[in-house]
């Protein structure tokens, strides 16, 4: 056996002790048993325009941020929004309905799996997305939110992820407060007399 032949028999001799390295620690680390773990956290980001004048348009600009920080996908992900206020907030975003005959179906659109009529719950499912795999972020994106005030208000947003494996929901990390009273004309020109 000339020096080059053995050289290649020693190389695949390694490769195959290698090899065999290789699936022992496979082995001992699937024995090991590291649990499959859903964790999901869900929050909101977002940003407003407040005018605190009657009449003027107030508006926010919001995402609702689902993220799965598991090793173990969340299949068939909706999220729902609640919203509690003593006045009425307009609420809009990239969604369809559910009979919607749009053809064209839109990036990142959501569904609306609730009834329209409700302003106070807003249940939306991904269009384009059945799972969130481990490291993924699934965003419901730039929904919009406006109000005219015409004495105090105050509202609050709730958000809540669920999925099959979340059948009793996971609440977001943070809500949006909105919290504010329309300046009396009268009482602000007073207030710029005495400057």
């Amino acid at each position: 056996m000339s020096d080059h032949q053995e050289i290649q028999q020693k190389l695949i001799d390694w490769q195959e002790e290698q090899s065999s390295y290789l699936d022992q620690i496979k082995g001992l680390i699937q024995d090991l048993g590291v649990p499959e773990d859903l964790k999901i956290i869900c929050y909101f980001a977002s940003s407003f325009q407040l005018a605190h004048q009657e009449d003027r348009e107030n508006y926010g600009i919001g995402s609702f941020h689902v993220q799965n920080v598991g090793n173990k996908a969340l299949t068939n992900p909706h999220i729902g929004l609640k919203i509690t206020a003593n006045i009425d907030f307009q609420f809009s975003g990239k969604y369809l309905y559910q009979n919607s005959k749009q053809t064209r179906m839109l990036s990142n659109a959501w569904e609306r799996i609730n009834e329209p009529s409700d302003k106070n719950e807003i249940w939306l499912r991904p269009t384009q997305q059945q799972t969130i795999e481990p490291g993924e972020t699934l965003t419901f994106t730039n929904f919009q939110i406006k109000w005219i005030p015409t004495d105090k208000y105050s509202g609050t947003i709730q958000g809540f992820t669920y999925g099959n494996e979340l059948p009793n929901g996971v609440n977001a990390l943070n809500q949006i407060n909105l919290n504010g009273s329309v300046a009396d004309r009268q009482q602000e020109g007073n207030q710029h007399e005495k400057k």
